[in-house]
């Protein structure tokens, strides 16, 4: 990229990823502090050799809280390993019980609420005429689903949705230290109802407990901390970015306004539809590695320690995996895409997050297909969850 700088642009990512690709090799980049991955066959090598390129700084966060924020966070239970960061056996052993706890069979036995439910909300805007959809929906649906996988009061589900965000907030968007201990606050009150979520199934369940998923995670993780711990990584990773894919689909269907009609003639066409606006906008848009030892990636020697960016977001643009990669076309023959991750750590609920929405866009396509964009969009700039800020809608 000699020559030709540009700078990277959280808010739009795009320009830089293709320019990046036009490097030999992975690209350092500043503002990310990483070598940035843009290609898919080097972003399958990177994820394929977890023991070259560990997950210990997957999330590394862009924001250190300050003490204040840390002591309310020590407060409440935590421990390690949780899943999204750790390496070989300890990642098998708390990655395990979500992946039965996810299983197709669970999976398919929730579609009658997410159905259910998707319906419900749609009904509750539907006569309005115009509304916000990540705020009456998208940011809605995916935290209920979770918590009824758990086994959660609905009652406290949203405090649950709150802390998650609020968590995100905290490490990756700069605040005053007031503002930190108040995210910290919501976060710490996150924990304490999955903690007393936790205990009051252990005295409810005795010995064995309920086959579902929060019982296979109370089953199989302990300390107590460190299944708290998971349960919150459950949490985040379960509808913050089900909630970005909700509303990105949307996006790209109302912004390419034939793909949206042909939707609504042809709803075959539906998980197609899912497969593609997650390929050309991953609500992930990448996460981090760091090498364990010297390694040569592509022609270029990087040393042990060195932070490399997975950039899903740049995977599915590329022209060598894709092809015409920046036309938005559900008709296109599916190709595998790197939306939901690849190798050890590909997305347990990678099918969970499909069904949501797929009945998304059943049920919108059903009872509102005259659905407009009313007016302009803007982007979260975010790379862990992209999404529209607000989605107003009219029809």
């Amino acid at each position: 990229m000699e020559g030709r700088s540009l700078e990277f642009d959280r808010h739009d990512p795009y320009p830089f990823y293709t320019r990046a690709r036009e490097a030999d090799g992975p690209v350092f980049v500043p503002e990310l502090d990483a070598w940035l991955v843009v290609r898919d066959a080097d972003a399958r090598a990177v994820l394929r050799d977890p023991e070259t390129f560990s997950s210990a700084n997957a999330m590394r966060p862009d924001v250190v809280p300050g003490p204040e924020a840390v002591a309310v966070l020590q407060s409440v239970p935590a421990g390690r390993p949780v899943v999204l960061t750790a390496d070989g056996d300890e990642h098998r052993r708390v990655r395990e019980p979500l992946t039965r706890g996810l299983s197709p069979k669970r999976v398919a036995a929730a579609v009658p609420f997410i159905t259910g439910r998707a319906g419900e909300l749609v009904a509750s805007f539907a006569a309005e005429r115009r509304v916000e959809l990540m705020g009456r929906y998208a940011r809605v649906l995916p935290g209920e689903v979770i918590g009824h996988l758990l086994g959660i009061d609905p009652a406290d589900v949203p405090a649950l949705v709150e802390g998650s965000y609020r968590a995100d907030d905290l490490v990756f968007r700069p605040m005053s230290a007031e503002e930190q201990v108040a995210a910290a606050n919501d976060v710490a009150g996150m924990k304490r109802v999955l903690d007393a979520h936790v205990k009051a199934r252990g005295e409810r369940d005795g010995e064995h407990g309920e086959d579902d998923l929060c019982g296979e995670m109370i089953r199989a993780i302990e300390p107590h901390g460190t299944l708290v711990s998971n349960l919150q990584n459950l949490l985040l990773a379960g509808h913050l970015t089900t909630t970005a894919l909700i509303g990105t689909a949307v996006l790209h269907l109302l912004r390419h306004r034939e793909q949206w009609e042909l939707l609504c003639a042809r709803p075959e066409l539906i998980p197609a539809a899912v497969e593609e606006a997650a390929r050309y906008e991953p609500p992930i848009q990448g996460f981090r590695r760091v090498t364990t030892r010297p390694v040569v990636l592509a022609g270029t020697e990087l040393p042990e320690g060195a932070e490399v960016f997975v950039a899903f977001g740049a995977t599915g643009r590329d022209p060598d995996a894709h092809d015409r990669p920046d036309a938005f076309d559900i008709t296109r023959e599916p190709a595998r895409h790197l939306a939901f991750g690849h190798g050890a750590h590909a997305c347990p609920g990678a099918q969970l997050a499909r069904e949501q929405v797929r009945i998304t866009l059943e049920t919108l396509t059903t009872e509102l297909p005259g659905l407009r964009l009313d007016g302009p969009v803007e982007m979260l700039p975010s790379l862990i969850h992209r999404s529209p800020k607000e989605l107003f809608l009219t029809w």
